[in-house]
């Protein structure tokens, strides 16, 4: 957001420098937390190893709902990192003087991009590229032409939906802290960080978990019902959020 001060913008400028360093730093950050909590493992885990041990128990379970538990730890290296980077990244927004990457529509769209190709890379390895291009076109082969289409535009969609709706949820929180910051600096913020940092979180989960259903639709076999009935439900209910 030009003309609100941020620490790497006092030296970088407003641009995409700014964002380039807010990017940095979130690397940094996750990298630092992935060294710390591996540097030393222990039986009895240290604080930072117990939050990292915590988190991506919490991925797989997540990921076991929709994919199956087997499924769910190939997949947890990508959907692990993904989330976390978009965690730390939500999170700085709501420290005064940074800026979240994900408010900025050049960061969460090559994330889109790369779940995109990633899980249609994947259903073309698992099932072949006849296979998997088959199923575009639905169950009835009479309706084939029309749902083909259809088929293709809603994958398509997801890298808008993915996209826009971290960009949109993390830049209107940005703003929000923005507005009440100027207005009321001092006491009246404090309750709406705890607002923010529910919206990070939610936003966080979200993102990992439509990784995941994306992933259960592109492998599934047809004719699994119980891929098939898990993945339906989940994508219903967050696709409002």
């Amino acid at each position: 957001m030009e003309g609100v001060f941020t620490y790497i913008g006092s030296l970088t400028g407003h641009g995409s420098m700014l964002v380039v360093g807010h990017l940095l730093l979130v690397a940094v950050i996750v990298i630092w937390l992935a060294s710390s909590a591996t540097k030393n493992l222990r039986a009895v885990p240290g604080v930072t190893q117990n939050i990292m041990e915590s988190f991506l128990e919490g991925v797989i379970s997540m990921g076991k709902d929709v994919i199956g538990e087997d499924l769910a730890r190939k997949y947890l290296p990508l959907v692990a990192t993904v989330g976390l980077f978009v965690l730390v990244s939500n999170l700085i927004g709501i420290i005064p003087g940074f800026e979240a990457p994900t408010s900025n529509i050049n960061v969460t769209l090559p994330l889109a991009l790369m779940v995109f190709v990633y899980y249609n890379y994947e259903g073309i390895k698992e099932q072949g590229v006849g296979h998997y291009i088959a199923h575009f076109a639905g169950p009835v082969k009479l309706l084939a032409p029309l749902m083909f289409p259809i088929e293709i535009v809603s994958h398509i969609s997801r890298i808008i939906s993915l996209s826009f709706r971290l960009f949109g949820n993390i830049k209107g929180d940005d703003l929000f802290l923005w507005v009440l910051l100027m207005l009321v600096p001092w006491f009246a913020p404090l309750p709406a960080y705890l607002l923010l940092t529910f919206s990070a979180l939610l936003q966080t989960f979200v993102f990992m978990i439509l990784i995941y259903v994306y992933l259960a639709g592109a492998v599934a076999i047809e004719d699994d019902h119980g891929h098939e009935g898990a993945v339906n439900p989940i994508a219903e209910t967050i696709g409002a959020v």
